[in-house]
């Protein structure tokens, strides 16, 4: 063995590894616990085991013709859960029933056959046993071909539902994982598919790939902090009637120019907790209560600048105006908002 196969199976193998750990994490370690995270947690290791079976293969060529074949079948394992966490992830009331049980029926087979395969039977004279492997072969593929897309309709139909401009923080946060998902799973099929055809593609891409992948998307589920969401983040709730009420203060009737508004003098107005208004103004505004209260303050800000009394106006005196209680927060929030400081923006707009 020279360094470079030393290098892919390192390669390989490290990938197979953190995904199994990853699994690991969302199967046992994990706090919360939900049925998402462990459909996810469950992919990771259905692929662990197919990828481990390729590692295999490509550094073993006289491969038990059983393994082979286990490792197919794990493939018809795969595009099923896969499914099912994109629907639980878009659905909260998504519940694994007995009708899905039937999903799993072309694993059932596959797995079972492959106990019944002998090495012997893939000599150059046995023609039928090498079309059947070949038909079980592009099935496979195809079969988690047909998943994923069944995986991108579920997301595309989930995004219909909801207009983009109402999306929530953790909404925007599970439609942009889910993306990735998809395109992350049709890259490894295709790389997979193309070694399949006359060995297009070095099979060994398939591992290597894989372990790009899992980094990358372990790297992005914590950063979307997925592992914490799923379908819930679509339900129907009261929250967005208390945030209408909180935006038709605020907005509407202009308490962000009061300069002593404050988060619990908000919520004792619209009658919640700090923390539940909080909540509500962290997901629905997009920001903190002090970035949605600074925000309106600063657009009104815009507007007085604008204007034509905006040239007698001084700086100072649009930032009290408008709520601030210093100069020196006005300007940094401006900035923030608006990308230039209010000055700028004057001269640039005075009319």
């Amino acid at each position: 063995m020279d360094y470079s196969d030393i290098f892919l199976i390192l390669t390989s193998s490290a990938g197979l590894l953190h995904g199994f750990l990853f699994a690991v994490y969302l199967l046992f370690l994990k706090k919360k616990k939900s049925l998402t995270n462990n459909l996810l947690g469950l992919v990771l290791i259905f692929m662990g085991f197919r990828i481990g079976k390729s590692i295999l293969l490509y550094f073993k060529h006289d491969l038990e013709p059983f393994l082979i074949c286990v490792g197919l079948a794990f493939i018809l394992l795969i595009g099923p859960f896969l499914r099912w966490y994109f629907k639980g992830m878009t659905n909260s009331k998504f519940k694994l029933s007995k009708i899905h049980i039937s999903e799993i029926i072309p694993f059932a087979i596959v797995f079972g056959l492959s106990f019944l395969i002998a090495k012997y039977w893939f000599g150059d004279d046995n023609k039928m046993a090498i079309i059947i492997f070949g038909s079980i072969l592009i099935f496979s593929y195809l079969h988690l071909l047909a998943y994923i897309f069944l995986c991108y309709r579920t997301l595309r139909i989930a995004k219909r539902t909801f207009h983009k401009n109402s999306y929530t923080k953790s909404q925007k946060s599970i439609f942009n994982w889910l993306n990735l998902l998809v395109i992350s799973s049709f890259i490894i099929w295709i790389s997979y598919f193309l070694n399949i055809i006359e060995n297009t593609v070095p099979y060994i891409i398939g591992p290597i790939l894989y372990s790009l992948v899992v980094y990358f998307l372990t790297f992005k589920a914590f950063q979307l902090n997925i592992t914490d969401n799923s379908g819930d983040a679509f339900n129907t709730n009261d929250d967005i009637v208390l945030f209408e009420k909180i935006s038709k203060l605020i907005i509407e009737e202009e308490k962000y120019l009061d300069t002593d508004i404050s988060l619990a003098y908000l919520s004792k107005l619209v009658g919640a907790t700090t923390q539940k208004t909080s909540e509500v103004i962290n997901e629905y505004s997009n920001g903190n209560y002090n970035d949605f209260i600074n925000f309106h303050r600063v657009q009104k800000a815009k507007e007085f600048l604008k204007s034509i009394e905006g040239e007698k106006l001084t700086i100072a005196s649009v930032a009290f105006d408008v709520g601030f209680n210093s100069l020196s927060s006005f300007n940094a929030a401006f900035k923030k908002f608006e990308g230039v400081t209010p000055s700028i923006y004057k001269k640039n707009n005075t009319l």
